[in-house]
């Protein structure tokens, strides 16, 4: 289910990973037939969509900065309230499988629009 044009959703999870190189097939096939599919059929979940960004990222952590080439995935789902990644459903599918030990960052940021 999406919002109509022009709405925003009341909420965003937005998930970021890199995967190790000689797994990636495998880990995009994964989620995009077993973890996106499960994501998005939990309560509150309104939509998803998988970004693939290649190149060069910048990072900083206490003023330290940092840039390497990477591929860096990431992915935008619309929930109707935080409360979404808190349900029973969610934190049973949350997590990345048999690729846990494969993934080398990510990030988990909800952000409440309204």
């Amino acid at each position: 289910m999406s919002l109509p044009n022009g709405l925003l959703p009341n909420c965003l999870l937005i998930v970021t990973a890199e995967v190790d190189a000689e797994v990636e097939s495998e880990w995009n096939r994964w989620y995009d037939d077993v973890h996106l599919p499960d994501a998005l059929a939990c309560p509150g979940v309104l939509s998803g969509r998988r970004y693939r960004s290649v190149g060069e990222i910048a990072e900083s952590d206490r003023g330290e900065r940092r840039r390497s080439r990477t591929t860096l995935w990431t992915t935008v789902y619309e929930l109707d309230s935080p409360a979404a990644v808190e349900t029973k459903e969610f934190t049973t599918m949350r997590g990345w499988g048999p690729f846990a030990s494969r993934v080398r960052s990510q990030t988990r940021v909800v952000l409440a629009l309204r």
